[in-house]
């Protein structure tokens, strides 16, 4: 079973060399996304609140190019920059997340390049 590459012009460029999103059989590994603007490759948002609706949007935009949704995700990792950023990214994750049932999800707290506040990536099972 080979592995194939999921790439979509509605979210960043890698910085490195790495897939946006790599399919193999029915699970889907989402590299982590960050608060970038596709097109500029600015950071959006000043606070992790617009970070991280920035952030799930550059998500659905590479679940979507694999014909896939967040609905189809089974773990989140979220990575945070401050403790202090938990609860506004709560806010913002249970709003977007999408309805039960709920996947699992890892928090963890890091040093992130720039002006970076949160990062996120995703494992999918697909039908």
């Amino acid at each position: 079973m080979s592995k194939t590459a999921v790439s979509t012009e509605n979210a960043p460029k890698p910085p490195a060399k790495f897939s946006q999103a790599v399919r193999k059989g029915n699970l889907l590994q989402v590299a982590g996304q960050v608060g970038f603007d596709p097109a500029t490759g600015a950071v959006v948002g000043e606070d992790v609140v617009g970070q991280t609706r920035q952030t799930f949007k550059n998500i659905e935009a590479v679940l979507a190019e694999a014909g896939s949704s967040l609905a189809d995700a089974i773990m989140v990792r979220v990575y945070l920059t401050d403790t202090a950023h938990f609860a506004p990214f709560n806010e913002v994750y249970d709003e977007l997340i999408g309805d039960a049932p709920h996947a699992a999800r890892t928090t963890v707290y890091v040093g992130l390049p720039g002006e970076l506040l949160v990062e996120i990536d995703v494992l999918c099972v697909l039908d």
